[in-house]
């Protein structure tokens, strides 16, 4: 009886990168890599020739040089002898700014536009599948100045607020809404207020711990938590009593009129008001296709299912409907926050000064480096869609279906 072997074992041999098929994947994706950095290599070195050419060499040093203009919307202090550096970081901020707050205004307004598109009642539906089409089909940019004139020839000037003009007040005498903005309370932070804003920021990290634990108890145990009083008190409580503790560390500056111009408090631009709404709706739109289209898809027998036990509607949308819809619509609506954030670069239509009106505007115009403005702006937007990408792929992880 004669006993089965292996083969013996092949030595590696050269041929085998590409006859044999446990290395031939391998084999190609090196030699596409090789082919891409050397492309890339000779974009770059054609680059510096052409450059040196024309006499001009790839400088950074112009970042470190007096900036010699001024910036209206303002993060952190910035004025004309500050560098071309910080104008370029003032303009990131800005840019973060109506980013972040436009994402969040327009997942706001999507997912109550996309949830009422399926309302039983007729108008309610017929009304927001108006707003979905008229955004949706009209180009952002004419949105932009759409809400800035609307702002800019609607709204009064300061001066009205003298009295010229009768329907001229402030709102509470607190808020003041111009041509040239909004004028709202300023902050001011006392000895004692970094506690207060610690205290806050415990309470919202509280309220989340407490829905976690509340929609866990719900699922595991079906008990339900009162989530909402539960969730007020946490948020107004502890930073109340932290405040009295403290002896009000937190106090306001109230906006005045003085002369033609309102003095304190702080200046919200109407440049800033008309781009983060004009993104925010525009946006919202698509977001609110997109949470449309991830509810239809969630069988009609979950929520049958769920009604059947006695759940309210209310409750249906929350607790069955919305969470599977989550692992539909969140993919697409990744692509809307990266167009959102790069769309902000039309800021220069209306006067905002983002990192394209800082450092792809003026600082390019007036240094004449245009090769090096260029290569950081495209280094900061894709950065930056990177990390939205990146975030927003591991909440995606964190909701998806998970397979037994």
């Amino acid at each position: 009886m004669s006993l089965a072997t292996d083969p013996p074992s092949q030595s590696f041999r050269l041929s085998m990168l590409l006859n044999d098929t446990r290395y031939r994947g391998y084999t190609f994706q090196v030699i596409a890599l090789l082919a891409l950095v050397a492309l890339f290599t000779w974009l770059i070195s054609n680059a510096i020739t052409n450059l040196a050419a024309l006499g001009q060499d790839i400088d950074f040093g112009f970042l470190g040089q007096p900036a010699g203009y001024d910036i209206n919307q303002q993060l952190i202090p910035f004025v004309s002898t500050n560098t071309h550096m910080r104008a370029a970081i003032v303009g990131v901020l800005n840019t973060l700014l109506v980013a972040i707050l436009g994402c969040i205004l327009a997942t706001i307004v999507g997912v109550v536009v996309g949830v009422l598109r399926l309302s039983s009642n007729w108008l309610v539906a017929k009304i927001m599948s108006i707003y979905v089409e008229i955004f949706r089909n009209v180009p952002v940019l004419i949105w932009i100045l759409i809400v800035f004139n609307v702002m800019a020839n609607a709204l009064p000037s300061p001066r009205a607020f003298r009295g010229d003009d009768p329907d001229a007040s402030m709102l509470f005498n607190a808020f003041a809404f111009t041509n040239r903005g909004v004028y709202v309370p300023k902050p001011v932070w006392l000895d004692g207020s970094s506690i207060v804003v610690g205290v806050f920021i415990a309470s919202i990290i509280a309220i989340f711990a407490l829905r976690r634990y509340a929609r866990h108890l719900l699922y595991s145990q079906g008990r339900e938590l009162p989530v909402l009083p539960l969730s007020l008190a946490l948020f107004f409580l502890p930073t109340l009593a932290a405040f009295f503790a403290m002896g009000q560390p937190i106090s306001l500056d109230y906006p005045a009129l003085k002369g033609f111009n309102f003095q304190g408090g702080l200046q919200i631009r109407g440049s800033f008001l008309a781009l983060w709404l004009a993104l925010s709706l525009y946006t919202g739109a698509f977001i609110a296709e997109n949470v449309r289209g991830a509810i239809l898809s969630v069988s009609k027998g979950q929520s049958e299912a769920a009604a059947s036990l006695g759940l309210r509607p209310g409750r249906i949308m929350s607790l069955v409907v919305l969470p599977q819809a989550l692992r539909v619509m969140i993919p697409p609506n990744i692509s809307q926050y990266l167009n959102l954030t790069k769309n902000s670069s039309l800021a220069a239509a209306v006067g905002y000064m983002d990192i394209t009106g800082t450092l792809g505007g003026i600082t390019l115009n007036q240094t004449g480096r245009s090769f090096e403005a260029i290569l950081l702006l495209m280094g900061f937007y894709l950065a930056i869609s990177l990390a939205i990408s990146g975030i927003m792929n591991l909440y995606n992880n964190s909701v998806k279906l998970k397979e037994r």
